[in-house]
């Protein structure tokens, strides 16, 4: 079972560039360098979901104002 930490998006981010950081160091034991993994995997798909709830909404709002939605890649 995950556990959701539910982070405001910007703290989610920042603490992603802190696991990257970490596990780049080198220097976390394999147990370690698992459960950060673990963190940054579901720290993603959180940030994730996030944009994607942002961007709905977004278009959501343009569309109710009459407006063209901005072009996604």
């Amino acid at each position: 079972m995950t556990k959701q930490t539910n982070y405001p998006f910007e703290t989610s981010l920042k603490r992603l560039e802190e696991l990257v950081d970490e596990m780049e160091n080198g220097e976390l034991s394999l147990e370690a360098s698992l459960k950060t993994f673990e963190e940054g995997i579901r720290l993603t798909r959180e940030c994730q979901q996030a944009l994607k709830e942002a961007e709905q909404k977004v278009s959501l709002l343009v569309e109710k104002n009459g407006e063209q939605p901005y072009e996604t890649n």
